[in-house]
């Protein structure tokens, strides 16, 4: 069956990253309906987020959202599962935060406050990309451009809200609506055993593993990650 060539579309960015994060994506699905990148920097808690998207989504949408991005698309299907027409997962996890993990957060926060947001990008950069692309300039200018577009306030209020997300692993196997996990080979944060666990978690999930990509697989395999999506969307 045929996806309806005017199913709106909902785009949720990850942490540190803006509307470019799917710059390349937007136009091609376009065609199939019209595109939304959801606001996920002004709330503290991944209910708060989930229900301003919610209040500003149409009735009825596919829901694309990575990293971060990910763990607001399951709390939007905690709290509105029949309005998810079609879902896709991009290199994130089902699970919660460790305390190590936490206590990241928590030194990044501090330093942000103190003017690094430079520099924790920097630092976090080598970790987002795959390794073929440490030394990629235009790369890192655009990592840093969606940082400056999220801003401090922003960060703290998305690190907040991913350090207190719960555990999703349990509500998996009652999503119902079609699902597609996207992960690159090279994504050191959110590996590819973590992209299995959801695939093999939602019924009937398909997997679809992006060569050469690290964590940022929109940004560094467009090409591969737009066709993934629109074909499954076309489905």
């Amino acid at each position: 069956m045929t996806a309806s060539p005017s199913l709106p579309i909902v785009l949720v960015p990850g942490l540190l990253a803006s509307p470019r994060l799917y710059a390349e994506q937007i136009p091609e699905l376009w065609r199939l309906g019209p595109v939304t990148v959801a606001v996920h920097t002004r709330d503290d808690s991944m209910d708060a987020v989930a229900r301003r998207i919610l209040a500003d989504a149409p009735a009825r949408f596919a829901l694309a959202g990575l990293s971060m991005g990910g763990y607001i698309c399951f709390e939007l299907l905690r709290q509105a599962p029949q309005r998810i027409a079609k879902l896709i997962l991009l290199d994130t996890s089902a699970r919660p935060d460790t305390p190590e993990q936490s206590e990241q957060r928590r030194s990044q926060i501090e330093a942000v406050r103190g003017g690094g947001l430079g520099q924790v990008t920097d630092t976090l950069f080598p970790r987002l990309v795959h390794a073929r692309r440490w030394g990629d300039e235009s790369l890192r200018r655009i990592v840093r451009a969606m940082a400056q577009e999220v801003g401090v306030d922003g960060f703290i209020h998305q690190q907040r809200a991913i350090m207190g997300r719960p555990d999703s692993r349990p509500d998996l196997a009652a999503i119902r609506c079609p699902a597609l996990v996207i992960v690159g080979d090279g994504d050191v944060l959110t590996p590819l055993e973590r992209a299995e666990e959801i695939a093999n978690g939602i019924p009937g999930a398909r997997l679809s593993v992006i060569r050469d990509s690290g964590h940022l697989s929109t940004l560094e395999q467009p090409v591969a990650v737009t066709g993934s999506m629109v074909e499954f969307l076309n489905r």
